[in-house]
């Protein structure tokens, strides 16, 4: 805002001079863009209004407002006026014919997904919109706003165009570019969902967390899921918790009874775990728990459909979800955990504020259960069991005056104990019960105001992720302060129908939702690719696509169950990952085709790291929404290879600021990830063909190729261990002077690291060691590899980031420069790994020392510099295991691969 004496009136009064030619014209019954015509036969009743910014009401930022003045004649207003007033409106836009489309649908009450018709369709090819209140006593006969368009000539301009445009229009919610996100987004997470359920307890989540440090894999958040919380079914005692629950489905109709969190958490003793005698865990029990509630879930449903079908007898599936049911208790068993410990007074449950008083009228908090109503609009989605379980039992509902105060005293509790955020599922069931509240947009505004105010005063403003909320309700009115959200359904490990193929097609899926959703959902929150288990069976096609999708990285791997060897392709030893600077999305190409069961085209996303590009190219086909059975159903003919083309002009270089240089390139050195590939690429090269296997992909990292003076072309690429190897590259300087021309290249991690030169490389000097620090290197033309030292632990403690980091010179001189010396001069070597750490690939652990100090490791002479590559390194590497630190190489502008200097 500016200051009192500096009126920001005339700024927009300048704004409001300048003009430019509208997009959209309504007349004579048709809407054009441009003059070309979009819709026809469109009825008299719907109106039109060209878009202007309302500028004084809007808190935006100054450069935005500027921004929305500047396409603002680039987008209109659609409405429609009925005889009488309704709480539901449905009306004919037009008739939209022989024209590609992409359009979202919620597919179930909190997801959506791309689909291949209109969002509302009508007969004869008309767009029909619905305007719904969710209160018989809201109604309206006039809508003079109820869709916005816009229009671009650029699929990502637009979306940006667009979602500014209604922020500063709606005032409702801010965009991602104006909130701060979570700094889990650039680390490695656990979460507990799939690996326990409903059955999560403190010793399995100590036992997997120690599991990954065992692992040399360091998670930096966890997530304690669903099964923490103090719940109760209706029919219960008040005091008394619910017990033997496992699956999300069965917990819908209980209830929460107290803000502090459940007896198995409550009464865990802290210490309990490090001493002599902890409690044991049997990593077996969660699963045979899970696959015994699915056999339950399953059975149940083939009741259900029995008795839709029209079958009265009904006692013989009874009989067998009775005994199912009977199995399950006994693999539970009785018994508290040898971890708890009966304790009170001190906790939660003596404050007014806190536990079963907030609940039992005695407080502040009033609340009753309301029963559910599902709009016409939401019957024809898919069958979910947690839907149908809450309409079952309703929602208890704290009045939304008091929606602040509610989400304070559950918010205020777990922050005062040590927790640092949450994650909000099934955020979106607020329009079930508006009824009684004014309208579903009244009650979501109360409800996320209230949450908005506790994730400012309690998790830092940042830490919440929200879940199970892809609907207009919650991206128009709960993102003013929310900054990062699911935008797929869940990581289905199996089809929940049965079909034995769907623990492969289902992934693809996962992967379109993500993708195609982010081009509208990324402009107000982060975009969150979700979890996965790192010992699936299509694992490793998740972690292609969580390693360039610009989000964090979770997984939800079951006790001993995991694959640290894929997860550390993802994640650097300190638990940071090499994050791409945006948020992938789909190519242009991809926008209007259908990646699922089309049986042609191949998923391909785009994002970029600090100094390149990369495309992503994933085989998703195989599966899709069936309209008719309204689910997501299996095409097994589309199940199988797919080839595609890939160039580096697909990568969407003017989408951010800091990488439109990168797009000016005139050369690009290309590594594919899976095929272990090296090409170059112009931008008038042909594109890469490849052909990607189902449930497989290929990741392209793009660097531009620098000249160094007048022979050489050189470009890193980083290590090739990792999947998003350009995003280990943190810094790159290129120097040119009258007797040198060199690159400097900080890359984070260790493994192996791969750059493109087109001459003989003379030397490549590790700052912290030299050469002695390289554990193997291949200098040739047009090819320079080195495996670079690794991650440093000192009794399991991580090291810092520093230590983490190598960097190097490449000088075209035979012999560095003084400015060159002066970097190296001081800097001391550091601890090598712990005996027994496994280090770089052909060397055996045993060889591993630890140093009693830390000291600077001897350089190597220029004797023995001058040595073959293989002499040279060879000696040193059982000092040098597991060091990081400077590095420095250099290539001679003659070719000549000979090496001098320190």
């Amino acid at each position: 805002m500016a200051p009192p004496n500096d009126p920001i009136s005339p700024v927009f009064n300048a704004l409001q001079s300048q003009s430019s030619g509208k997009y959209f014209d309504l007349s004579n019954g048709k809407l054009s863009v441009k003059g070309v015509p979009l819709l026809s036969e469109v009825p008299s009743n719907v109106t039109f209004s060209h878009f202007h910014p309302a500028y004084q009401s809007s808190d935006a930022p100054l450069p935005l407002l500027q921004r929305v003045h500047a396409s603002s004649h680039k987008g209109a207003f659609l409405g429609f006026n009925k005889d009488g007033p309704s709480d539901r409106q449905l009306n004919s836009l037009g008739k939209l014919i022989n024209r590609d489309f992409l359009s979202i649908f919620r597919f179930k009450t909190w997801w959506s997904t791309i689909f291949r018709s209109a969002l509302h369709p009508g007969s004869d090819d008309h767009v029909m919109i619905c305007a719904e209140s969710g209160s018989s006593a809201v109604k309206a006969s006039h809508f003079g706003a109820v869709a916005y368009v816009h229009a671009s000539d650029n699929p990502y301009n637009l979306m940006k165009e667009a979602y500014s445009a209604l922020r500063v229009h709606l005032n409702t919610f801010r965009l991602l570019e104006e909130k701060t996100v979570p700094n889990l987004v650039n680390k490695i997470g656990w979460c507990t969902w799939d690996a326990f359920y409903l059955t999560v307890e403190p010793v399995g989540v100590w036992h997997g967390v120690n599991e990954f440090v065992e692992g040399c894999v360091s998670p930096r958040f966890l997530i304690i899921d669903d099964g923490w919380q103090s719940v109760n079914m209706d029919d219960e005692d008040l005091k008394e918790e619910t017990k033997n629950l496992v699956l999300g489905g069965t917990q819908m109709t209980a209830r929460l009874y107290r803000f502090e969190e459940c007896k198995k958490f409550r009464n865990y003793k802290g210490g309990t775990m490090l001493g002599p005698d902890a409690p044991s865990f049997d990593p077996n029990k969660p699963k045979l728990l899970i696959a015994k509630a699915i056999e339950i879930e399953h059975a149940e449903k083939d009741r259900d459909k029995a008795l839709q079908s029209g079958i009265t007898d009904l006692s013989l599936f009874e009989t067998k979800i009775q005994k199912l049911k009977t199995e399950l208790n006994e693999i539970i068993g009785g018994g508290e955990s040898s971890a708890s410990n009966e304790r009170c007074g001190s906790c939660s449950c003596s404050d007014k504020n806190y536990g079963m008083k907030a609940f039992t009228g005695s407080t502040h908090l009033s609340s009753k259960i309301i029963p559910c109503k599902v709009s016409p609009g939401l019957d024809g989605t898919m069958t979910d069991l947690a839907v149908v379980k809450i309409v079952e039992g309703g929602i208890g509902l704290v009045h939304p005056d008091q929606a602040d105060s509610f989400y304070d005293s559950l918010h205020s509790y777990l922050s005062e104990v040590g927790i640092t955020g949450v994650k909000v599922d099934v955020i979106h069931t607020l329009e079930y019960v508006s009824e009684e509240y004014g309208g579903r947009v009244e009650l979501a505004k109360a409800y996320y105001k209230g949450l908005t105010h506790s994730l400012q005063k309690n998790f830092n403003g940042t830490g919440l992720i929200a879940s199970m909320q892809q609907c207009n309700d919650f991206f128009f009115l709960g993102t003013k302060q929310i900054s990062i959200g699911r935008v797929g359904d869940d990581f289905w490990f199996q089809d929940p129908n049965g079909d034995p193929m769907g623990v492969y097609w289902l992934q693809g899926v996962h992967m379109i939702h993500c993708a195609y959703n982010s081009m509208w959902m990324g402009q107000m929150i982060q975009p969150d690719w979700d979890m996965f288990q790192s010992d699936h069976m299509c694992a490793k096609f998740h972690a292609g696509s969580r390693a360039i999708c610009g989000g964090p990285v979770y997984v939800s791997d079951s006790v001993s169950g995991h694959d640290f060897d894929l997860i550390k392709k993802l994640v650097y030893p300190d638990g940071t990952i090499p994050k791409c600077q945006h948020f992938a999305l789909p190519t242009r190409d991809c926008l209007f085709k259908n990646p699922l069961f089309d049986d042609k085209t191949v998923l391909k996303i785009w994002n970029f790291n600090k100094y390149g590009g990369v495309l992503g190219a994933f085989n998703c086909q195989g599966a899709g929404w069936d309209p008719k059975e309204q689910r997501i159903k299996g095409h097994p003919e589309c199940y199988k290879p797919i080839s595609c083309s890939l160039h580096v002009s697909e990568i969407e270089w003017d989408q951010k600021t800091e990488a439109a240089h990168l797009g000016e390139a005139e050369e690009y050195v290309v590594y594919l990830t899976e095929a272990k590939e090296l090409r170059l690429m112009t931008p008038k090269s042909d594109a890469i063909q490849i052909v990607i296997q189902p449930s497989s992909f290929e990741l392209l990292s793009f660097v531009p190729v620098r000249k160094l003076g007048q022979s050489i072309n050189f470009a890193p690429i980083g290590l090739t261990n990792m999947f998003n190897c350009g995003g280990t590259l943190q810094e790159l300087e290129y120097k040119t002077t009258a007797v040198e021309s060199s690159a400097m290249i900080k890359v984070k991690g260790g493994g192996h690291f791969l750059a493109y030169s087109r001459c003989f490389a003379a030397r490549v000097i590790l700052a912290s060691g030299l050469l002695s620090a390289l554990h193997s290197l291949d200098i040739r033309e047009g090819l320079t590899k080195a495996i670079l030292p690794g991650m440093i632990f000192d009794d399991r403690v991580l090291t810092p980031y520093s230590w983490l980091s190598q960097i190097f010179w490449l000088c075209t001189n035979k012999s560095p420069s003084p400015q060159s010396e002066r970097a190296l001069a001081g800097l001391e070597a550091q601890k090598a790994p712990v005996k027994g750490h496994p280090g770089p690939e052909g060397v055996p652990s045993s060889s591993l020392v630890r140093p009693a100090a830390a000291v600077r490791p001897s350089c190597l002479s220029r004797d023995q510099l001058k040595q073959p590559v293989g002499q040279r390194v060879a000696g040193n590497v059982s000092q040098v295991r597991g060091r990081s630190g400077w590095s420095k190489g250099s290539v001679n502008k003659s070719g000549d691969s000979s090496a001098g200097g320190d």
